[in-house]
């Protein structure tokens, strides 16, 4: 377990005849991010409470940043970092003053305390805001001091729980930045999201929960391949042409009323090549050739069986 951040085997976790987390594993590498991507309901901030020794197991065995959860929590909370969904910013308080508190709880001294705080809020372009109460800033600007809070004692091991709700699309990007800048500097991310290209975009490794189980795992091109439905669309403006590669091209989907054939691909190179080859051979244009492969989307719905409807990115308040 020496390379592996996390490390969790049969997690278990019920609420009454609720079955929560039904026998959980999750292996997270040194350095790295890796996503839990799942419905509502489907025990994505559970596992990030259990693991971060905010509720118990009811089985299970986990190591955390190569410590015994059940044996050494106090060791687990030393090495770890947890940014929930909703903020822990007071707002009554200046941003500089919520990083000094951290500082205080961090029991460092009070001129190391200043010193970090000052650092890390230059760090997360809130100096200029450091002095006015958080309550005034904006959504993306609270998720970034509370990012900047949890660095505060250095940990190795950062559970971001839904980091980006409620965020619009530029301060969602702008977390992204912060997230990738963690990893560069060693820190390992474990990210819960329902935000299917946010985990498409950060993440070194995907696992799909559902129903309390891990229903696929992998890296996200890994995950795609999972699911079949990939293509070739080919549109035509010229009816002739339209019906001399409809006759001649197998298995393919026609729309006689827009003009388009669907053949089935996976999208690789060599089938695209053989598709141009075959067409330039026949002497046939087609106006407009696109590819779809499978995305996070295909899948969450293909793993969860339309159990949950995950977040499209939208815009939010600032």
């Amino acid at each position: 377990m020496t390379d592996l951040a996390i490390a969790a085997n049969g997690l278990r976790k019920s609420y009454g005849d609720k079955t929560v987390l039904d026998g959980v594993d999750l292996a997270v590498p040194e350095g790295t991010i890796f996503s839990l991507l799942g419905p509502n309901g489907a025990g994505k901030t559970t596992a990030v409470k259990i693991l971060s020794t905010l509720i118990s197991a009811d089985d299970g065995v986990i190591h955390v940043g190569g410590h015994d959860l059940a044996r050494a929590p106090q060791a687990v909370r030393s090495a770890i970092g947890v940014t929930g969904q909703f903020s822990a910013v007071d707002g009554l308080i200046t941003g500089e003053e919520n990083m000094l508190l951290m500082a205080d709880l961090h029991h460092l001294s009070r001129r190391e305390g200043r010193r970090v705080a000052a650092e890390l809020l230059e760090r997360f372009d809130l100096t200029e805001a450091a002095k006015k109460p958080a309550s005034t800033y904006s959504g993306g600007m609270k998720r970034r001091l509370d990012i900047a809070m949890t660095l505060v004692g250095s940990p190795r091991i950062i559970f971001l729980d839904e980091p980006t709700t409620g965020l619009d699309p530029r301060s969602r990007h702008n977390m992204w930045q912060i997230i990738r800048e963690l990893v560069s500097d060693g820190v390992t991310v474990f990210l819960t999201t329902q935000y299917l290209e946010e985990a498409d975009e950060l993440a070194d490794r995907i696992a799909v929960l559902n129903d309390g189980k891990i229903a696929a795992e992998g890296t996200a091109e890994e995950l795609k391949r999972l699911v079949p439905g990939g293509h070739v669309r080919l549109r035509f403006t010229d009816p002739a042409a339209y019906r001399s590669a409809a006759s001649a091209l197998r298995e393919t989907s026609r729309d006689d009323e827009s003009l388009t054939l669907q053949i089935p691909s996976g999208g690789s190179q060599r089938e695209l090549r053989a598709i141009l080859d075959w067409l330039d051979a026949a002497g046939i244009e087609a106006d407009e050739l696109t590819v779809h492969t499978p995305d996070l989307d295909d899948v969450f719905f293909a793993l969860t069986a339309g159990t949950g409807v995950p977040h499209q990115p939208e815009e939010a308040a600032r």
